[in-house]
């Protein structure tokens, strides 16, 4: 297990090593430093204006030395300007040149500055993550349980009527991306003059004006049951469909194997069946799609934030986008990348531990 365990690490390590110089160099593009260069200077510069901002920032070296410096295994670049004044990478106005480290990069921790609200990354990244990590949480705590459940009864009798009416169900909540179900959300229940809100507010059965807000920017400050529920619902949908489908089939395939069918021979009760001998075996797939969930909902809440305009990591990202904010941007990508690895090593260590005929072999 141990060396299963090591290997997986060092497929992570090279992953990651190849997804984030692909980052970088597509974030490091000529037209991407160009329009920084002017933004940060002069919308008229010329080109050897240009060249020159570059070359004193940082940006003018070979993109392999540039990379090394951003992973922290080069030395900071250094520049003395004319007037003999030292800046570079690991240079800044609290630490001065003769005092500044060697390296300074993602291994040491240094993300960089942004260059709009010229603070860190790494601050600005992890309360935005922060944010996103509660949104995940309570998606994952109603969307988890809701699909095994509607999964496990879908497949406890295949063909069946309540099978083919939850089968339905999860078609349909799967086939309607977020930015769909969070606008009919938004407007069934979040507005004041369409939905159901103003027929409650008439009949008197809520004090306000709308039954939810349609906003979650008030959640990031206090989350409570009013501003919280569409952008978790919009999220939670979506998935659920996708891990009920994949349950309900892993259930009927296990209803139909052999030691299922001794067992109600031996008169065992259904109910005993279920629960004791077919939900272990039927959740080992659905087990990995659950896992596959997390790097999909680090990209799904990119739509909902912007949407319900909660400031989190998905509405960073897109205005890390917006605003050509390259080390803002390259930080959000490692992000990424390391959730997208660590939930795909989770998931092969879950899924040894739950196939025994994976640890016999």
């Amino acid at each position: 297990m141990g060396l299963f365990i090591l290997r997986r690490f060092g497929v992570m390590i090279l992953t990651a090593l190849c997804l984030t110089f692909v980052v970088f160099f597509l974030t490091n593009l000529y037209p991407n430093l160009e329009k920084l260069a002017k933004t940060q200077g002069n919308a008229r510069m010329t080109d050897a204006e240009v060249a020159s901002w570059l070359d004193r920032n940082g940006y003018g070296g070979p993109l392999i030395v540039r990379y090394g410096e951003w992973l922290g295994v080069v030395p900071g670049w250094t520049r003395e300007g004319a007037d003999g004044e030292v800046t570079g990478r690991c240079i800044d106005a609290a630490t001065p040149a003769e005092e500044a480290p060697t390296f300074c990069g993602l291994l040491q921790g240094d993300l960089g500055y942004s260059t709009v609200s010229d603070d860190e990354v790494s601050n600005i990244i992890g309360g935005r993550l922060a944010l996103t990590g509660v949104l995940m949480f309570w998606a994952f705590a109603v969307m988890v349980p809701a699909a095994l459940i509607i999964g496990v009864l879908a497949g406890m009798k295949e063909g069946s009527r309540l099978d083919r009416s939850l089968s339905t169900v999860s078609i349909a909540s799967t086939a309607t991306p977020e930015y769909v179900s969070g606008v009919i959300f938004i407007v069934l229940l979040a507005s004041s003059t369409a939905g159901i809100s103003p027929w409650l507010s008439e009949m008197g059965w809520i004090e306000g004006r709308t039954l939810f807000l349609g906003s979650a920017r008030s959640a990031m400050d206090d989350v409570t049951f009013w501003n919280f529920t569409l952008p978790v619902m919009t999220i939670a949908l979506y998935g659920m469909g996708y891990i009920a489908r994949m349950t309900r089939a892993s259930m009927a395939e296990v209803m139909t194997a052999q030691y299922i069918r001794t067992a109600r021979l031996k008169g065992v009760s259904f109910r005993n069946i279920v629960l004791k001998h077919a939900l272990r075996n039927a959740l080992i797939a659905p087990f990995t799609v659950i896992m596959l969930q997390f790097p999909w909902l680090l990209t799904g809440v990119v739509i909902v934030e912007t949407l319900f305009n909660y400031n989190g990591f998905g509405w960073t990202l897109v205005q890390a986008a917006s605003n050509n904010d390259i080390e803002l941007l390259l930080a959000c990508s490692i992000v990424a990348v390391f959730v997208v690895l660590v939930t795909q090593l989770i998931s092969d260590i879950g899924y040894v531990f739950l196939n025994p005929r994976i640890r016999i072999s």
